[in-house]
């Protein structure tokens, strides 16, 4: 019995089809491709010297013996594909030029989009850039073709490769919209782009698994929700079980200092719920509440904050509201973070035991225990950086038309797009209200200076008018108990020298504090700002010191006390204009009557 013949592998069939496998890999051309016929057989309406064609009703008819590689098919097909996603199959007057401005216009496009290779024939240096077809099709027709310009197109040299036909009739629907599929490629293609730069397609350590319902949910952000899609794709999210039970994470936590989100994989809630979830901690992020604790109860601040951004959520619809660890009151509706506070210190039994989304008593702010790996020496700090995403993410929730937001939270988020003021800057306004500049006017009386050109002629001088000087000055309390930080005095006493010889105060009166007061008597700022011998760093009792400075003679009756502290002291009596300069996040054991300056 006669053997069979094996089957001969075609070469350039099977790099055909492969090419085609590879073009549904590529998210810009997918839609495109989905909709075309690819023919290849003997008797097509390819040219012999040519590779494809192209019709206006979606045929590409390719030839069927030459041989190419699986990239250089790719780029060819592209090249077929994209004549219909442009729009180029147009009634021109001269069909052969716009064939030709078009085929110049995809090599341009195509190599730089980098999809496939240019066949040996095909494609190069062309040297004809325009923003158009359009604008390349009128340059052809005033200046004619270029000798040195390469073959572009599919169907060879002098040979157009678009063949306009009349409009096949379709028994079900219209024809596809070929401008509309490529616009939808390449939104399928921003949002790869988008999730392969935040990860959200991989998850660590477990490449090619499914993704979970947190990623899920902030893929979603990522692409339908543009107030926090840029926040939730700077986040990272850690669902690993072993973390949450370290951290005490019932459903979810946030270290916005660390950047990461801590989700328990078997909190058993869906997709839905996770959005929810998400969204709330990225808003506790965003709105900056592990920064705007200062001083506060950290716990009873983190059940204000919950209690403001879940009724946000529920107006906002992000979701669906978990079960358990979402607190929730109307009669909080429409308050600040700040006011539902003090609210909640009113009752410190009822809320002390309640339960947020990481679990009874807990808050599920994590305020950052671990060292923090973001530097904020050059470039931009977290905080300014999440305060960013956010200002950003509403302008195109706004102008997107992507639904209503509630009233409150925008109002929060315009007040964060607006810097805060820094401590110097309130500080140099309390110097200004105190001191005036001194008026200076011009005086024969010592000619001081002379030029060289006009040595006969003296030249004034500038001079302070008389006694503008006389009672200029300021008494300084400087607590040097050993709880003071180094760091707090040395830009305190710094930033008082700077703003002592800008505002020409001549001498300021100086005590430092411990358990006992030590009068330093007057002292320049030159002095101040250079090596001064701190006394004390002992206890801390302030008031003798501020009795002595009022009751001192050589003191003017209206010069105002300057205060430096760290808060750990006594109730003060200060009968003078005073103010406070503290660390932020300290307070102060009492209600102050003088300003209050707070050091970051």
């Amino acid at each position: 019995m006669a053997k069979k013949k094996k089957r001969k592998i075609d070469p350039a069939a099977e790099a055909f089809h492969t090419a085609l496998s590879l073009l549904n890999d590529i998210p810009i051309l997918g839609p495109l491709y989905s909709q075309v016929v690819v023919l290849r057989h003997e008797g097509g309406k390819c040219p012999p010297q040519g590779w494809a064609v192209v019709t206006s009703n979606g045929e590409i008819h390719v030839h069927p013996a030459r041989r190419a590689e699986p990239e250089e098919w790719v780029y060819i097909a592209a090249h077929c594909l994209l004549h219909l996603g442009f729009g180029h199959f147009r009634e021109q007057d001269d069909y052969f030029l716009w064939n030709l401005a078009c085929d110049v216009y995809l090599d341009d496009f195509l190599s730089m989009i980098k999809i496939g290779r240019a066949p040996s024939d095909m494609g190069g240096s062309v040297g004809m850039k325009a923003a158009t077809e359009d604008e390349l099709y009128r340059r052809l027709i005033e200046e004619g073709i270029p000798e040195t310009l390469p073959n572009c197109g599919t169907a060879g040299r002098g040979v157009c490769d678009m063949i306009m036909e009349p409009v096949r009739k379709y028994n079900l629907g219209k024809p596809p919209d070929w401008q509309k599929l490529f616009g939808k490629g390449v939104s399928g293609a921003v949002s790869a782009a988008i999730e392969r730069a935040a990860n959200s397609d991989v998850i660590p350590g477990q490449e090619g698994r499914e993704l979970t319902q947190a990623q899920r949910a902030r893929r979603w952000f990522i692409s339908s929700y543009p107030l926090l899609g840029a926040l939730a794709a700077s986040l990272e999210i850690i669902e690993d079980n072993r973390v949450c039970v370290r951290e005490n994470v019932r459903i979810a936590a946030v270290d916005a200092r660390l950047g990461e989100i801590y989700l328990n994989p078997f909190s058993g809630l869906d997709e839905e719920e996770y959005r929810f979830v998400v969204a709330h901690e990225l808003l506790h992020v965003s709105l900056g509440h592990h920064a705007r604790c200062r001083g506060r109860d950290p716990f009873f601040w983190n059940v204000a904050c919950d209690f403001v951004i879940n009724g946000w959520l529920l107006e906002m619809d992000a979701g669906k509201m978990p079960g358990t660890g979402i607190l929730h009151d109307r009669d909080f509706n429409g308050l600040s973070a700040e006011s539902v506070y003090d609210r909640i210190v009113t009752d410190l039994r009822r809320y002390r035991k309640i339960a947020t989304l990481r679990g009874t008593g807990l808050g599920d702010i994590l305020y950052g225990s671990r060292p923090e790996w973001w530097k904020t020496g050059e470039g931009v700090s977290r905080d300014e950086f999440y305060r960013r995403c956010l200002v950003h993410g509403l302008e195109y929730h706004v102008t997107g038309d992507r639904g209503y937001l509630p009233a409150g939270l925008i109002e929060e988020i315009r007040t964060l797009a607006q810097p805060p003021i820094s401590w110097d800057v309130e500080l140099a306004r309390w110097f200004d209200q105190h001191f005036s500049p001194v008026e200076k006017y011009r005086t024969y009386a010592r000619p001081s200076r002379r030029q060289s050109a006009t040595p006969d002629i003296p030249r004034p001088s500038l001079a302070p008018a008389g006694g503008a000087y006389d009672g200029r000055t300021y008494g300084v309390v400087l607590d040097t108990s050993g709880s003071m930080d180094r760091n707090l005095l040395a830009k305190a006493l710094g930033t008082i020298a700077s703003y002592s010889m800008s505002r020409d105060v001549p001498l300021v009166r100086v005590f430092f504090a411990d358990a006992d007061y030590y009068d330093q008597g007057y002292m320049s700022p030159e002095d101040i700002a250079g090596r001064v011998k701190v006394k004390g760093r002992g206890g801390t009792i302030l008031q003798p010191a501020i009795n002595a400075l009022e009751k001192a003679e050589d003191f003017p009756e209206d010069g105002p006390v300057l205060i430096i502290t760290d808060c750990e002291c006594d109730r003060l009596h200060v009968k003078r204009e005073h103010a406070y300069v503290i660390p932020l996040g300290k307070h102060l054991p009492f209600v102050p009557k003088g300003k209050v300056f707070y050091i970051d």
